[in-house]
């Protein structure tokens, strides 16, 4: 037991560390190399570095490599392959906007090693009704899963700090659930990736230094899922992305197609004379969370930030409630 005490404090100091150092570096060869976009929701339109998933990828695969290094996982295999194979994707994405349905079908193929090296099981657990085995229909659940969490958490990285800010609370909530559950070897896992997205956040919080891209968003999304999935906390996992969820559904359900953010041509917020975020009035603009939550007065960015985190929060203590329900059965 000591051990895995030992294992669990130097991958997370590990994957804080990395890329609390790497990111600033990153951050001014961006900008060497020009690689910048504006800012739209800051006075002025500053041009912020990006894309973030070079130091988040370092982060993850160094602390994770270690722990594999510990005790050789097939499961921690599964995270460093699958994680590995969506910041490939993302980085494609980044370096030229592809079609809507490209990171989809890619994403789904990142979930091949999960497959091959069956570091998976067969059931659901629910919590209260207990274990419902579904063999056939999992590997697709597997296939559907990375897409679902990489995007989702995309789809929300919309504003200053909130991406990474979301999956700090999230993954946290998660690795909780799993220790409560007592899958304490995914648990340590996990870390790595609570750690990450709370290192990053220091340079991804208002006003941002750097943004993730896709690259950095897919990346934490994929892992995600993919700790979801090897620790067999897929219900738990779900209930903690919940705000992100349902800002992904309520974006497809008025969009009605899989599109890129970028290729938009109606913002679902606006501007006000003092700068703050307003719900758009245009029709054919998108619904998503941050119009929600601007619908009914105009916010700061920031306010608007620590609103979702709110959400988040919220969704997390849910989830813990489900880990501890989910060994009740009734």
């Amino acid at each position: 037991m000591l051990d895995k005490i030992i294992a669990a404090i130097v991958v997370s100091v590990i994957a804080f560390v990395t890329v609390y150092v790497i990111t600033p570096i990153l951050i001014k060869t961006l900008e060497k190399r020009k690689l910048v976009v504006k800012d739209y929701n800051r006075v002025g339109g500053a041009m912020v570095a990006r894309p973030g998933g070079p130091s988040i990828l370092a982060g993850i695969m160094i602390s994770e490599l270690v722990l594999y290094a510990f005790f050789s996982s097939i499961d921690v295999l599964a995270i460093i392959l699958t994680t590995f194979l969506a910041f490939l994707v993302g980085l494609a994405d980044d370096r030229k906007v592809l079609g809507g349905w490209f990171k989809p079908l890619a994403l789904a193929a990142t979930a091949i090693p999960i497959i091959l090296l069956g570091a998976h099981g067969s059931h659901l657990d629910f919590p209260l009704f207990g274990s419902v085995n579904i063999p056939e229909l999992y590997l697709a659940l597997i296939v559907i899963m990375i897409p679902i969490t990489g995007n989702t958490i995309n789809s929300i990285d919309v504003l200053n700090g909130v991406a990474s800010g979301f999956m700090t609370i999230a993954s946290f909530a998660l690795t909780i659930s799993l220790f409560i559950v007592h899958h304490y070897d995914i648990a340590m896992a996990s870390l790595p990736l609570g750690f990450v997205s709370l290192a990053f956040y220091k340079y991804h919080k208002f006003p941002s230094r750097i943004f993730p891209g896709d690259s950095g968003a897919l990346t934490l999304g994929a892992m995600y899922g993919t700790i979801a999935i090897v620790g067999h906390v897929e219900i738990i996992a779900a209930v903690a992305l919940l705000p992100a969820v349902i800002n992904s559904f309520l974006f497809l359900s008025s969009v009605k197609r899989i599109v890129e953010h970028r290729q938009l041509k109606s913002s679902p917020v606006e501007h006000t004379e003092d700068f703050k975020l307003k719900a758009t009035e245009h029709k054919d603009a998108p619904v998503t969370l941050v119009r929600l939550i601007v619908a009914n007065r105009p916010m700061t960015e920031k306010e608007v930030g620590f609103a979702i985190f709110k959400l988040a929060l919220f969704s997390a203590a849910l989830a813990i409630i489900t880990a501890f329900m989910t060994g009740v059965k009734i």
